[in-house]
């Protein structure tokens, strides 16, 4: 599709990708899995990466229609709410949103300003739904697994799948946060796996090893022959045993808390308490 271009920026401290999907007949864009700084020890949120993102847009004279989330991130904190002060667009997230904010609202007492019909979204994407950027046609597959909310976005020759698939090196999603599952994932990577061989798959996270360069996209050929954890014919029940061990190595990640708090937010850190200060709540014993 040759009006279709994506530019990606990666933020070297969450080590996460963020991509601008554009329509170059139109000058439309869309923001997908943005990042906003924050300073866990010194509890500071800053705007670097998401002024990258603004630059950009503003310096191609490009059009801002959609700040796009593939789930609810657990290790970096949405710039959805504040790209939306800045350059427009309307919110979007899967509608499994709406089991996740079942679950977590009520751990981080939060519903004052949270609200947990999803409504601080302006669109919740069911399986299924398209959507324009620009005249570039945009469907949604619900792509559950990692976590309830998780939405992969296929534009063209392109697929955006957040978490659910990493670089075959790395394999895929881990599944043992509240709300995964091995089978819903696995179910989920069918429907990529489905596409063409030649379609590519954007990725929201790289871990390279120091003096390499990340990997932001791969083929789904690719993807069914080398993924390390999940290859074209790899049977749910090897791959739930090799998820499930897997997962058993791996700690919680460092910004869980104030990422899944915020992002349920679009980013946004809440109402400020009496004093004028905002704060991040710390469920003790809930992980």
């Amino acid at each position: 599709m040759t009006d279709l271009y994506i530019k990606t920026f990666y933020d070297n401290k969450t080590s996460t990708f963020t991509h601008v999907v554009v329509d170059t007949k139109t000058q439309c864009c869309a923001v997908i899995d943005s990042v906003l700084d924050y300073d866990q020890d010194a509890a500071k949120a800053t705007t670097e990466s998401a002024d990258q993102v603004i630059a950009y847009i503003k310096d191609n004279n490009l059009t801002n229609q959609w700040l796009l989330e593939t789930h609810i991130h657990a290790d970096h904190i949405s710039a959805a709410h504040y790209l939306k002060q800045h350059i427009g667009g309307k919110t979007g997230i899967g509608s499994g949103i709406k089991n996740v904010l079942d679950l977590w609202v009520p751990i981080f007492d939060t519903g004052s300003d949270t609200p947990i019909d999803g409504s601080q979204f302006d669109y919740l994407f069911e399986e299924g739904d398209t959507f324009q950027i620009g005249e570039l046609s945009a469907k949604v597959f619900h792509t559950p697994g990692h976590t309830p909310a998780c939405a992969s976005y296929s534009v063209g020759d392109a697929v955006f799948v957040g978490d659910t698939l990493f670089a075959p090196n790395l394999g895929t999603a881990r599944v043992d946060f509240p709300g995964g599952s091995a089978k819903d994932l696995y179910q989920s990577i069918q429907k990529i796996y489905q596409l063409p061989d030649k379609t590519r798959i954007f990725l929201c996270h790289d871990y390279p090893a120091a003096g390499e360069q990340p990997t932001a996209m791969v083929t789904v050929g690719e993807q069914k022959a080398n993924n390390k954890m999940l290859k074209a014919e790899t049977s749910l029940d090897e791959y739930t045993e090799k998820r499930t061990a897997r997962d058993q190595q791996l700690s919680v990640p460092k910004l869980i808390l104030p990422s899944i708090q915020s992002n349920m937010r679009l980013g946004d850190f809440g109402e400020p308490a009496e004093n004028g200060i905002r704060y991040i709540r710390i469920p003790i014993d809930q992980l």
